[in-house]
């Protein structure tokens, strides 16, 4: 008899410490938490990353595929015209200066 009790207070300890380690030890209740918060993160990460992916795929395809869109990112972004054109610039004055100073009085 005495034999039956002390197996059943090592089981129970046994029980005790396989439950603190399963909520409380590595890989427990908290490091699943913290690994399902960086995997929807990196979810989040991902799918920002596949929208410029897809996005860089569709300029590529489209400079690839007419002279429209090589033309008009010269145009905007290198300044270039074509030859026979004339290039305006309008220059608008800072609003921050006055127009018309007036004069310091001496």
């Amino acid at each position: 008899m005495r034999w039956m009790v002390a197996l059943l207070v090592a089981l129970v300890a046994l029980l005790v410490f396989l439950q603190d380690r399963l909520w409380d030890g590595e890989g427990g209740r908290d490091s699943v938490a913290a690994l399902e918060q960086r995997v929807q993160q990196q979810a989040r990460e991902n799918e920002g990353l596949q929208q410029r992916n897809d996005a860089l795929s569709a300029e590529v395809e489209d400079l690839k595929s007419g002279e429209a869109a090589v033309e008009d990112r010269a145009r905007s972004e290198l300044g270039m015209i074509r030859p026979g054109e004339t290039f305006y610039r309008v220059v608008e004055p800072d609003p921050a200066t006055p127009a018309d100073p007036d004069p310091v009085p001496q």
